[in-house]
């Protein structure tokens, strides 16, 4: 028996209206399932994107005021390069930063063009001899008050933090992402399993009259499609409302230069929107078919 587009459609739109108030619940909770799936995912991509800079041994950063003189710059320098307890310096001027931030940001062109070199702060990247916490927090302390520099930025401190809070988020959104998506595929099975029994004598017909099982099964696999598919588009836009929310709640620049670049990138976030799709799509895809071949096979 050939598969009729409008018999597909038709049948499963009335599927979704006959269990309206279990199809709304197992939606629900495809979307809350796959919402802390992504931000798990988004703290992830926010913790490298922050720790870029920290690479080749970096233990700590020391940022100069943009405005700040020649002679101040030519001074911080030198006592870096002449202190016994700095193995390498490396510095960055306004330019170099601004090279290092478009890369950084290369797919957020808008932020690129709203930032221009002379905003942003040239920077000494430090190597200490020994990266004992009690020397570099002394190395620190001695640097942050050096005229011309506008903070110093540890490494310990950073990426400390931010691996803290990405740790926290990621494990427990995983793990309650987890518990509902397992909770979201019963609902699903459940709702396609009360849409057979509902329907169980016209299937019976079905088959008596020839109708395969693919026949039978397509209408319920999109009706699983559908909710899984319209939780994950739900979580996207969930997601959309929440990265800015997320993004101004990180500590300021001021407190902590490493969260300036704790961002997301549109290429990134891309494919954890694609990703999600493809979940929800998926396990409403695949409850729905177990539910079918269950009764099937019976």
């Amino acid at each position: 028996m050939a598969m009729n587009l409008d018999y597909a459609v038709r049948e499963t739109w009335t599927n979704l209206r006959r269990n309206v108030v279990i199809s709304i619940a197992s939606v629900l909770c495809v979307t809350v399932s796959l919402s802390l799936v992504g931000v798990a995912l988004m703290a992830r991509q926010g913790v490298e994107r922050a720790t870029q800079r920290w690479q080749d041994g970096v233990e700590f950063i020391v940022f100069v005021a943009p405005d700040a003189s020649e002679e101040q710059i030519d001074s911080v320098g030198a006592s870096l390069e002449s202190n016994p307890l700095v193995e390498r310096v490396t510095f960055f001027d306004q330019e170099q930063a601004y090279q290092e931030f478009s890369e950084m940001f290369a797919d957020s062109p808008d932020m690129v063009e709203t930032v221009t070199p002379d905003i942003l702060p040239p920077s000494f990247r430090v190597v200490p001899t020994s990266t004992d916490l009690a020397s570099v927090e002394e190395l620190v302390q001695q640097y942050e008050s050096q005229p011309g520099v506008i903070q110093v930025a540890r490494s310990t401190e950073a990426i400390v933090a931010i691996k803290d809070v990405s740790d926290f988020l990621t494990g427990w959104a995983l793990g309650v992402a987890l518990v509902l998506l397992v909770v979201a595929v019963l609902i699903i099975l459940t709702t396609i399993q009360l849409a057979i029994f509902t329907r169980r004598r016209e299937i019976e017909v079905m088959r008596l009259v020839g109708a395969s099982k693919a026949f039978i099964r397509v209408p319920f696999m999109a009706e699983g499609l559908v909710q899984g598919l319209v939780g994950a588009l739900l979580a996207i836009a969930a997601l959309r409302i929440f990265q800015p929310v997320f993004e101004n709640s990180l500590p300021s620049s001021d407190q902590l230069v490493l969260f300036s670049e704790f961002t997301f990138s549109g290429v990134d976030m891309l494919w954890t929107y694609l990703l999600l799709g493809g979940v929800g799509a998926g396990i409403g895809t695949a409850a729905a078919a177990i539910a079918v071949t269950w009764f099937l096979d019976a």
